[in-house]
């Protein structure tokens, strides 16, 4: 967590300097490593709000606390950005993340690893291709147009549509409790008209801090039975989009 905090400091100055700001929001889901003294050793230095789980309640509900928050504190010119805290993801993307959310126009941009100029560094080839493989199999169930990559966690969304999304879908928008529940949220955005867009992504593998806990196989099967719900499940659409993000 430190390590990625850090790298948030420089960002934060920069978007500052551009008449922007970034909020942090870390969910801490039951950690026992310090996580929250960690994170709030930098509240001095860049927006930060730490909100605990207290008990592990699994990624699912770690990113339906984490987008709840940002939503009650953000405009609907806004956009909100989730990201890993294990360091794999370079929060410097986000400037021309949201740059490709105007330009596009978008509704979310997926920082992906498949798109032109993306790469993951430090990856196994077995993880690499099982990996791909569950992309490539959620784009064949359930494809989203736009996106290459489903299952990346690193994204920016319009808060605008995020808003429309969790009023119209409730506690459906998350229902996945693992891995699984990242590619869940796009599949359901696709599935209501959002537009998708992507910037080239290096994930840094080799910076990651702490085992996965990423049970491969499993996951690549809950992918296959989450899609294929989706997939045959009526969803309300978003059509209702402002022109661009404010």
């Amino acid at each position: 967590m430190p390590p990625l905090l850090e790298r948030c400091v420089p960002v934060a100055r920069a978007l500052e300097a551009g008449g922007g700001r970034l909020a942090v929001i870390v969910v801490d889901d039951g950690s026992t490593d310090g996580t929250v003294a960690a994170a709030q050793g930098f509240a001095g230095r860049v927006a930060l709000e730490v909100v605990p789980h207290g008990v592990n309640r699994n990624l699912g509900a770690a990113l339906r606390t984490g987008l709840t928050t940002a939503l009650a504190r953000a405009a609907d010119g806004d956009a909100v950005a989730t990201m890993d805290a294990d360091n794999t993801h370079d929060p410097a993307l986000l400037q021309a993340m949201w740059e490709r959310l105007e330009r596009a126009p978008a509704d979310v941009v997926i920082a992906s690893r498949y798109a032109p100029g993306g790469r993951e560094v430090g990856l196994t080839a077995l993880r690499r291709v099982l990996s791909r493989g569950a992309s490539f199999l959620l784009s064949w169930v359930a494809p989203v147009r736009g996106a290459r990559d489903y299952t990346c966690g690193f994204r920016l969304y319009r808060a605008s549509l995020l808003r429309r999304a969790a009023a119209a879908w409730g506690d459906r928008l998350i229902e996945e409790a693992g891995f699984t529940c990242m590619a869940e949220v796009l599949l359901k955005l696709g599935r209501g008209g959002a537009r998708v867009a992507e910037v080239p992504l290096v994930l840094r593998y080799d910076l990651k801090q702490g085992a996965s806990k990423m049970k491969v196989l499993r996951t690549i099967a809950r992918y296959f039975a989450m899609a294929r719900r989706i997939r045959t499940r009526p969803l309300p659409r978003l059509d209702d989009r402002p022109a661009g993000p404010g």
